[in-house]
C-alpha cells in the first residue's frame, strides 16, 4: 500500500482564511440584507491598468496568429521580461543580471517550491506573526519550525539571536501581517547574521511598491553582503493587481553556494524539470508594467489604497487606539482594544458593524490580541468602515 505524507497530519484543521469565510457566510445567511465591509483577505479591488490590458489584449491576437503564435516559454521566463525585471532594479541602485531574475506564477507558489533546494533536515525560523504559509509549507515536508516572537515592544521587527541556529530565514518586508518595514540598519544585521551562520534567507519583497520614505530598503541587495545569503521572492499582486492573473519574479544571485553547490544553478535546473514556463500572454502582461505608462498607472492604483490606509489610520489616531504600518505598506496591524482577543474582536466587528478584518491569532500565538486590517478595499467602503469604527470604539 502507497505511504502518504504524514506530516499533512501536523497542519492545523483549517486555514485562517478558510476560518474567516465560514464566518461571514454563517452571518450573511443570518442577515441577508446586511452589506459587509470587508478588510480581511489582501486582496485587490482595483482592475489591472490599461498598459497591461492592452498588452493582454495584443499577447491574445498575438497567438491567433502563425507568424507570432508562441508555444512553450523558457521555463526560467521570457529573455525580455528577464531583462526588464533586472533593469527595474536597476534604476534603484541594485545591480542583478537577467540571469538572476526568474519568472514565476505568483509570490504564494514560489514560496512554496522554492523549498524543493532545501533538505527536510534544515530548520525554517519565522518571525511571528508571520503570513501563514511559511509555517505550513514547511509542516508539510517535515522541517522543524523556529518561532522568533515579536511584539509591541520592538515595533514587530526583531533583531537577530545569536542563540538560534537558523537555516533558513524567512522576512518580510514591508511585513503581513504588521506592516512594519525593516530599516537599514535592521536589515543589514540580519544579512550579516545569515552570512556569519551559513543560513539563507527568503525575502519576501511582495509590498516593495508601497514603500514611500526613501530611506527604507526596498530590496535586501540593496545590503551589502546580501548576494551571498539571500533569494528574493517578488510579486506583481500587490503592485499591479495580479491577483486574479498570478505573475512574480525571484532573484538569485549567482554567488549564492552552500555545500558546493550553485543555488541559482539548482533552481535552472529545478524550473527545466517541473515547469514548461508562464504562458507567453501573462508574461507580456507583466512586462507592461515596467513600461513608463504602466509604471505611472500602477501607481495611481497604489496611491487610491494608501489613501484608504491613511482613512484608517486616522480613524484609529481619534479612537486612541495603537498600530503600526498603513504609511509604508497596504496593512494595519491594531492592537484590540479593551483588552478583547483576536477572534472575540472580529466577531464583536462583524456582528456590531459588519466590518471584517483578520483576527491576529491566525498569524501566530503572539498576535494573539491584534487585528489586521488590508486596505485594498474601494474607498467608499473603507470610509464607511472607518466611520462605523469611529462611532464604535469612541473616536472624537
Amino acid at each position: 500500500m502507497i505511504k502518504l505524507n504524514t506530516h499533512y497530519a501536523d497542519l492545523k484543521e483549517s486555514y485562517l482564511f478558510y476560518n474567516i469565510a465560514q464566518k461571514t457566510k454563517a452571518y450573511l445567511e443570518e442577515n441577508p440584507d446586511q452589506h459587509l465591509y470587508r478588510m480581511g483577505i489582501g486582496d485587490v479591488s482595483l482592475p489591472l491598468c490599461g498598459a497591461v490590458i492592452e498588452a493582454l489584449r495584443e499577447a491574445v491576437e498575438d497567438q491567433g496568429k502563425k507568424e507570432s503564435f508562441h508555444g512553450y516559454m523558457p521555463e526560467c521566463g521570457a529573455p525580455v521580461l528577464r531583462q526588464t525585471v533586472a533593469e527595474y532594479y536597476g534604476k534603484r541602485g541594485v545591480t542583478i543580471s537577467d540571469q538572476e531574475v526568474f519568472v514565476s506564477s505568483g509570490a504564494s507558489d514560489e514560496l512554496g517550491d522554492i523549498l524543493d533546494l532545501f533538505c527536510p533536515e534544515s530548520n525554517a525560523l519565522v518571525i511571528e506573526p508571520a503570513y501563514p504559509a511559511y509555517v505550513d509549507a514547511n509542516i508539510m515536508e517535515g522541517r522543524k519550525i523556529i518561532h522568533l516572537a515579536s511584539s509591541k515592544e520592538n515595533g514587530f521587527l526583531p533583531e537577530p539571536d545569536e542563540n538560534l541556529k537558523a537555516d533558513l530565514i524567512y522576512l518580510c518586508s514591508p511585513n503581513n501581517p504588521t506592516g512594519a518595514v525593516f530599516s537599514r540598519e535592521q536589515l543589514q544585521k540580519w544579512v550579516d547574521y545569515a552570512n556569519q551562520k551559513g543560513a539563507i534567507i527568503l525575502f519576501d519583497a511582495a509590498y516593495e511598491a508601497f514603500i514611500e520614505e526613501p530611506d527604507l530598503p526596498h530590496s535586501i541587495f540593496e545590503l551589502d553582503g546580501a548576494r551571498t545569503c539571500a533569494i528574493e521572492i517578488c510579486s506583481l499582486s500587490k503592485t499591479a493587481g495580479f491577483t486574479g492573473t498570478r505573475l512574480g519574479y525571484t532573484i538569485i544571485p549567482k554567488e549564492l553556494e552552500r555545500g558546493g553547490l550553485n543555488i541559482n544553478s539548482m533552481w535552472v535546473r529545478n524550473r527545466t524539470t517541473k515547469t514548461n514556463g508562464v504562458s507567453y500572454i501573462l508574461q507580456k502582461g507583466g512586462a507592461a508594467v515596467f513600461t513608463p505608462r504602466g509604471q505611472q498607472e500602477v501607481r495611481a492604483n497604489i496611491q487610491v489604497y494608501k489613501k484608504n490606509a491613511a482613512v484608517l489610520m486616522e480613524a484609529l489616531d481619534q479612537c486612541g487606539i495603537w498600530y503600526c504600518g498603513g504609511k509604508n505598506a497596504p496593512y494595519i496591524w491594531m492592537q484590540c482594544p479593551k483588552g478583547m482577543g483576536s477572534w472575540e474582536f472580529f466577531d464583536y466587528l462583524l456582528r456590531e458593524i459588519q466590518v471584517v478584518g483578520t483576527p491576529g491569532e491566525g498569524f501566530g500565538a503572539c498576535g494573539e490580541g491584534y487585528f489586521r486590517f488590508s486596505t485594498f478595499g474601494s474607498p467608499e467602503d473603507t470610509k464607511e468602515a472607518a466611520r462605523r469604527l469611529c462611532t464604535l470604539l469612541g473616536g472624537k
